[in-house]
């Protein structure tokens, strides 16, 4: 087998790891982790050929711009506190305490190299806690925290790991410099992204066309992440910051096609690109067997030490952080979303799963200081952070789901149905308010104008059956039946549109533009 057959191996059990997945109550990143495994340990299965200077700038601009298209920036500014509880102090904690046991366990291991274990072990991975926590039908506001999270650790972690491993290189160490840095290096990422989202948004109107709007998105994240990185800046928050202000800036209500279109080719890359990255976290399974040859005890140790330090600090920090969010949301009339109990907690706590930015970190370990001697421990380091990947995403992704359900945290399903419902209202009423303008610029018959109220109504119901009110059962029956009706008409013509397409003399081209047309029209 070689390095492409094995990718294709991988794309196709990101496919295949959904269904199952679903059948069988498991994430899918955890099966495909499973399986990078399984190849790992299989002798005609080559080992990986990445740069790891690529793993992050290849992987992590997709699955980040993936993942903030389904969330908002006013939902980060609503839940700025609890984010940043998480994905600044927990982290820098988590960062402290690692490499304060592991520069004590771990015989000869400088300070700075200690620093850059714990920076890279010490950010949940967001693309895990996002994946599993959107399979499993967790609350909203858990959801939202650990996205929020999950997005924003790495900017801290990967900032920390590049300070400690600048220092393990050099030599020196300054804090006034690391902070220098750090502050500087979010600026640049701000200023990144907000530039490249402004003017994304222009080259949008100017396209048009919605498959080269499509592509356009799929250039910005790495665009972003590149010059960010470039102008020593954090190309995680670039990215962060370009998909956000595209989210807000970039939407035309009235541009179905490429929402519709946009949506499902970002839910393509996302399943893909999601299962490779997982599947090369068990891959790697070849570097940390080839690391820990002959001292296998002794490291298992040193890892198992490590895990025991994140797992616990993450608990440790929830239970007062989350206490401390409690009082201050009670004397203050915040809308932040926080766990309500001490289920939700314990949920959050066990979803800190690491995972792609871990592994990239590791593998990006340089070889050698500006002395020209190897980087200090670099193999200890790697063994210890594939260990602490393992244990939280092999071990916690397996249990979550079984947690989850023990404990019984499941959505506020009422909430969002009524949240539905109170939409489809907005809806309707928006379509009445234009529908009496319009009737007072242009004269419409009566017929007309009976039918127009009707299809004002009917936006509603189609969005939320419940939307009328009792005295209007029958006309939701009625719609029904038209609805089931329109179905199978506009499937009559899918099918003979579709079967002109092997006639004689027919062209195909126009033939799918007509067969589009009807798609679009079955979806509304």
């Amino acid at each position: 087998m070689d390095q492409l057959a094995l990718l294709f191996v991988l794309l196709l059990g990101a496919l295949i790891s959904v269904p199952v997945g679903d059948r069988f109550g498991l994430p899918a990143p955890v099966l495909m982790t499973l399986l990078g495994i399984v190849l790992a340990v299989l002798d005609f299965v080559p080992n990986v050929d990445i740069p790891p200077d690529l793993i992050l700038p290849i992987l992590l601009p997709p699955l980040l711009y993936a993942a903030v298209r389904r969330t908002s920036w006013r939902q980060f500014a609503a839940n700025k506190r609890p984010i940043f509880l998480l994905a600044v102090a927990l982290v820098f904690v988590t960062t402290l305490c690692v490499a304060a046991v592991a520069h004590a366990i771990v015989p000869g291991l400088p300070i700075a190299a200690a620093l850059a274990l714990g920076a890279l072990v010490a950010p949940p991975d967001p693309v895990a806690a996002t994946a599993v926590a959107g399979q499993l039908g967790l609350p909203r506001r858990l959801v939202s925290i650990l996205e929020g999270e999950g997005l924003f650790n790495d900017v801290t972690a990967i900032v920390l790991y590049h300070v400690a491993v600048a220092a393990a290189v050099s030599g020196s160490f300054t804090v006034g410099e690391a902070a220098f840095e750090f502050v500087l290096s979010a600026v640049v990422a701000v200023a990144v992204g907000l530039a490249l989202g402004w003017g994304a948004n222009k080259l949008m109107d100017l396209l048009g066309d919605a498959t080269l709007q499509i592509g356009l998105t799929v250039l910005v994240p790495y665009a972003s992440y590149v010059l960010a990185e470039e102008l020593h800046g954090s190309g995680v928050l670039a990215v962060l910051t370009t998909a956000l202000f595209l989210a807000e800036h970039g939407t035309d209500a009235d541009d179905v096609m490429t929402r519709l279109a946009g949506h499902t080719f970002w839910d393509i890359v996302d399943t893909l690109v999601t299962g490779v990255a997982f599947g090369l976290i068990g891959l790697e399974l070849h570097n940390a067997i080839r690391t820990a040859s002959g001292r296998w005890g002794e490291m298992l140790g040193w890892a198992a030490a490590i895990v025991a330090v994140v797992v616990l600090v993450r608990l440790a920090w929830l239970m007062p952080a989350t206490w401390l969010t409690k009082r201050m949301h009670a004397k203050r009339d915040y809308s932040e979303e926080i766990p309500t109990s001490w289920r939700e907690t314990v949920i959050m706590w066990w979803s800190g799963m690491r995972g792609v930015a871990s592994v990239a970190l590791a593998l990006a370990l340089p070889l050698k200081t500006d002395s020209g001697a190897g980087f200090p421990d670099r193999d200890e380091i790697i063994f210890i952070a594939f260990g602490v990947i393992m244990a939280t995403l092999v071990l916690q992704g397996l249990t979550l789901p079984w947690l989850v359900k023990r404990l019984g945290v499941r959505a506020d399903t009422e909430r969002e149905n009524e949240l539905e419902k109170s939409l489809a209202v907005r809806a309707a009423k928006a379509a009445k308010r234009r529908l009496r303008e319009i009737e007072t610029e242009e004269e419409l018959p009566e017929e007309l104008s009976e039918q127009m109220q009707r299809r004002a109504f009917e936006i509603g119901v189609r969005i939320h059956p419940e939307t009328g009110d009792e005295e209007r059962r029958e006309a939701r029956r009625r719609l029904k039946r038209v609805r089931r009706i329109h179905g199978e008409l506009l499937s009559a013509a899918r099918h003979e549109v579709l079967a002109a397409r092997s006639e004689p003399g027919a062209d195909p081209e126009v033939v799918d533009r007509v067969l589009r047309h009807l798609d679009v029209r079955s979806l509304r």
